[in-house]
């Protein structure tokens, strides 16, 4: 395992080449010219110049993508230019509120769809199969907009449960006042469309060789689910959750920013709100840091469900 690892290590750091290759070339030649942007509406020529040789931008692009792979290297990207804050100190300072929210909504949500799912198997092609999966389907049609503001009205401001807004600086606080709202609403939108994933991989399982000849040999119906249907089902569904971690880094931005949440998702609209390139640039190198990374976890989390996997 040890030698899988250091070859999958190894095998990031060209991904990794690619895309910041990528967004040079992308913020370079199609995002338009930092210095105008900075320089704003009532600007001459010269302050253009004087902001373009600060930035390093009068260099040739090979000395620039050179400065830009640095500051990957050293997580030293500057300061943003909306705010003058360090960028590595606004990513530290985001990154906390996000996983707050996160980790509870990804261990609530993988809990509950396997357990649903499970549930499902045990009473598939029943009319109760088939009204559920209906109302996933109807669920999975409805705007997380619509989500967001029928649960604020009628949770927090009819029935006073919840604040509508708001986050403190306690641990504790943000847990038992602020989290459960966001998480809630979050989980009303994920179930449906992961309950009909997970079920599809538990089906699948079930129609495996290796059931009809437990269930030749008289094993109970709640074991073969738990014990067998559960542990090869496991494999998709560990590859559905460290898929989409990174990705909820970044996609609860509504969430963030209808609850005034000082996340990561909230930073990036507010950075590309405000052209806040040094921002938009570091947090799309740490996110396709992270994809590559639980990628790799989720390889080794193969291995301790079934032993029996061989990693090449």
């Amino acid at each position: 395992m040890l030698s899988y690892m250091v070859r999958r290590l190894w095998q990031i750091i060209p991904t990794l080449l690619g895309v910041i290759l990528l967004i040079f070339v992308l913020f370079n030649w199609i995002g338009g010219d930092p210095a105008y942007i900075l320089a704003g509406k009532m600007s001459n020529p010269q302050q253009i110049e004087n902001i373009r040789e600060q930035l390093g931008m009068n260099q040739p692009y090979y000395v620039q993508l050179w400065i830009f792979i640095k500051q990957v290297i050293t997580f030293d990207y500057g300061s943003s230019w909306s705010t003058g804050e360090t960028v590595s100190h606004i990513i530290l300072s985001r990154v906390g509120p996000s996983l707050t929210i996160i980790i509870p909504l990804i261990i609530l949500q993988t809990l509950i769809s396997i357990t649903l799912a499970l549930v499902v198997a045990l009473i598939r092609g029943t009319w109760i199969d088939r009204t559920l999966m209906a109302v996933c389907t109807i669920a999975m049609s409805i705007s997380i907009l619509v989500y967001i503001i029928i649960f604020q009205y009628f949770l927090a401001y009819k029935l006073n449960w919840f604040p509508v807004q708001g986050w403190g600086d306690s641990l504790q606080t943000n847990l038992v006042y602020y989290v459960p709202l966001p998480v809630i609403i979050m989980l009303a939108v994920s179930i449906a469309p992961t309950l009909r994933l997970y079920r599809s991989f538990v089906l699948d399982e079930i129609g495996q060789e290796y059931i009809r000849t437990a269930r030749a040999k008289g094993v109970s119906e709640s074991r073969i689910l738990f014990v067998h249907v559960l542990r090869n089902a496991a494999i998709p569904i560990v590859t559905d959750v460290m898929s989409n971690l990174p990705a909820l880094l970044i996609g609860a931005f509504l969430i963030e920013r209808f609850f005034g949440i000082p996340g990561i998702g909230r930073e990036v609209i507010l950075a590309v709100e405000r052209s806040d390139f040094p921002v938009i640039k570091a947090i799309t190198v740490y996110i396709a840091a992270l994809t590559m990374i639980f990628n790799l976890l989720a390889d080794l989390t193969y291995k301790l469900i079934d032993p029996r996997l061989e990693l090449k």
